[in-house]
């Protein structure tokens, strides 16, 4: 059986190395792309910044407090798109098996690959090269034989270096690794299994399959098999996209339904634009609500077949809207994501529809 060989690439701090690059009167010092009113929201932290405790997704109001002397800068995700492409044609340029997770992320599969390069940790490291002549940016890498192992392996080194799991030692690496850490564990599941004595990945080896069914259900296979190094997912070139979202945080908190109607209308150009220019339809509108304690909901509305315009778009998010305005509390960020994507239908194929 052939030993695969999966290289898991990731940019280093992506956005803001992509701000540093360009304007020199940033380097070396703390960067935050996103905005730094009293309701904005980091996007991303240079490792200048993340010293500090500054991570992505913070209020831009913590992140300052955190660090005084924080830069903001506005993202231009036109140019971070840009280089993300240049990235990917490093990539093509070993491999066609490219499984893109984001504009700074990607699994390749290298088991046989276009410059017959016989190491993985060769090819990685000869694509990090490449990369770093054509953007001027770092990156790190995992090599391993499987996915998970190779995402595992490449934030173990961060930034600009690479890691290696071979063949042999993935159970061992795993066995010590926190539970928190496992790709796909986020807070809420890390917690659910600290309840039940996981900490590590040696402890969720050591628990009998009967109890990760009655525990995690249809995931329990999964678990099992992690725990022990093992995934067998293929690096898939044509990922389906699941959905399509944008959102926004307010400077001033809204209550009224008039002010939910003009804030999401920009958020619904935005997404049925990406979605046009993808060629993809979507069936089911959601509308995310963050409160201003920070609680959030959300609430879905799925039509018959895909959406046909973006009027029809702006109805479920009207009818979605009216069940929720007012909030029993101010709202501070909304949210509109389109799911259930399929490939749209041309033109074409409509009027023959409507021609029968």
């Amino acid at each position: 059986m052939t030993v695969r060989k999966i290289i898991h690439i990731d940019m280093d701090a992506f956005y803001a190395s992509v701000e540093q690059r360009d304007n020199a009167d940033l380097r070396g010092k703390p960067v935050a792309v996103g905005h730094g009113a009293k309701r904005g929201v980091v996007a991303a932290a240079s490792y200048e910044a993340r010293t500090f405790g500054v991570r992505s997704a913070m209020p831009s109001i913590t992140a300052m407090r955190k660090c005084p002397q924080l830069v903001f800068v506005p993202p231009r995700f036109d140019v971070y798109r840009a280089v993300s492409a240049q990235i990917r044609e490093t990539f093509a340029e070993h491999t066609d098996l490219i499984e893109p997770l984001s504009l700074d992320e990607a699994y390749l599969d290298v088991t046989e690959n276009k410059q017959n390069i016989a190491l993985a940790t060769d090819v990685a490291n000869a694509i990090r090269a490449r990369i770093k002549e054509v953007t001027g940016l770092n990156s790190s890498a995992g090599i391993s034989y499987n996915k998970f192992l190779a995402k595992m392996a490449s934030g173990y080194r961060k930034p600009n270096n690479f890691f290696v799991i071979p063949p042999g030692k993935g159970e061992a690496f795993v066995a010590a690794l926190p539970i928190e850490k496992f790709h796909g564990v986020g807070p809420a599941t890390a917690e659910k299994m600290h309840r039940f004595g996981i900490r590590t990945g040696a402890d969720l080896a050591s628990m009998p399959m009967e109890q990760l069914i009655e525990r995690f259900g249809s995931s329990a296979d999964y678990w099992w098999k992690l725990s022990r190094g093992i995934d067998e997912r293929a690096v898939k070139p044509n990922r389906e996209r699941k959905s399509i979202g944008a959102e926004d945080t307010f400077p001033e908190d809204i209550s009224t339904i008039d002010q939910a109607r003009s804030l999401t209308a920009p958020l619904i150009d935005k997404v049925w634009a990406a979605g046009e220019k993808r060629g993809l339809a979507g069936r089911t509108v959601t509308l995310k609500i963050k409160f201003a304690d920070f609680e959030q909901i959300t609430r879905s509305k799925s039509n018959a077949g895909p959406l046909r315009s973006k009027g029809d778009m702006e109805s479920l998010v009207d009818d979605l809207l009216v069940r929720e305005f007012p909030p029993p509390r101010p709202v501070r960020l909304l949210g509109v994501t389109l799911s259930n994507l399929v490939q749209a239908e041309t033109d074409e194929e409509i009027q023959i529809e409507l021609a029968l």
